[in-house]
């Protein structure tokens, strides 16, 4: 039996655990009380939980269905970096189930040493004796890009036929400092190269890509925002758009606070319609396309 490790960032389960995961995000650094205040508020907005965890085990039991279709070979299980159940935690669940090789998947398609490689760092820091093969992006697997396109092409019926074809579609992924681009980091590059392979997909449809969810921080983060560009399409006379978060794939805080709340107030304060991508979740393409990458990897690793 092979293991698939399924991670994804984590969120609180309620308005009491926002503070304790702040504290965990942050690295246990001391953290102001308005900033405090000010994310729990943003949880309470959103219905004062995040559902990151469930979408997640729900990621992770449709791969292992679409892994096991000839078969009982592999067996999916769920970590988060910054909550529970805690990768830490789930490697001894694993361990204890005996399973000694499984392939690891961060449900985030683009790489960076700051997002993936966080991952990936924290297992090496457990030093669990499980045997791990990393797959470290998966921005331009054909699946993840034919569901977004598919997603888009969704979103573009929302509005009138005689309009559609020149709505704009706003790309958007997390930000991160600016350092990053002192490493050579790929995470912009990534980006970049999977919104060029969405947009072959969709044709001549009218684009932009912009960073969203930069910290509360004193550092330079990756720009422009998406509000900037939300502006500047408005200025142009536009009046509908489309938010399409390209690093993300299900819902939590980053979409359904950012994009569905701010970037939406912004929108209406400027008269403008703008429609929301449905996560890609578990679209059927992008889950058999990862399980093919799953695969791949444990073949490539010798295990099958």
């Amino acid at each position: 039996m092979i293991g698939l490790l399924v991670m994804a960032y984590g969120g609180p389960n309620n308005i009491d655990e926002v503070e304790p995961y702040l504290l965990d995000v942050r690295g246990y650094r001391p953290t102001a009380p308005e900033i405090i205040h000010e994310v729990r508020e943003r949880y309470r907005e959103i219905g004062g939980r995040s559902p990151i965890l469930e979408q997640t085990q729900a990621q992770a039991a449709a791969l292992e269905s679409a892994l096991n279709m000839s078969g009982k070979d592999f067996k999916a299980f769920v970590g988060m970096r910054h909550w529970n159940p805690y990768i830490k935690d789930t490697l001894e669940e694993m361990r204890n189930q005996g399973i000694e090789r499984a392939v690891g998947l961060v449900m985030a398609p683009h790489y960076s040493r700051m997002s993936i490689g966080a991952y990936y760092k924290k297992i090496e820091e457990i030093n669990s004796p499980i045997e791990f093969a990393r797959i470290e992006d998966w921005h331009l697997q054909p699946g993840y890009l034919n569901a977004l396109a598919n997603r888009v092409r969704a979103a573009l019926e929302r509005f009138p036929a005689d309009v559609r074809s020149q709505v704009p579609v706003i790309f958007s992924a997390h930000s991160l400092p600016e350092r990053i681009l002192e490493w050579n980091d790929p995470y912009p590059t990534q980006l970049r190269a999977t919104v060029d392979a969405v947009m072959q997909r969709l044709g001549n449809q009218p684009y932009d890509f912009a960073f969203q969810s930069a910290a509360i921080s004193n550092e330079p983060w990756l720009g422009p925002d998406v509000s900037e560009a939300i502006k500047r399409f408005a200025a142009q006379g536009q009046k509908n758009l489309i938010s399409c978060p390209i690093g993300f794939v299900c819902e939590h805080v980053e979409v359904l606070y950012d994009i569905d709340i701010v970037f939406q107030k912004l929108a209406k304060s400027l008269d403008v319609h703008l429609e929301r991508i449905e996560m890609v979740h578990t679209a059927p393409e992008m889950v058999v396309g990862l399980a093919q990458l799953i695969r791949e990897k444990a073949k490539e690793s010798g295990w099958s």
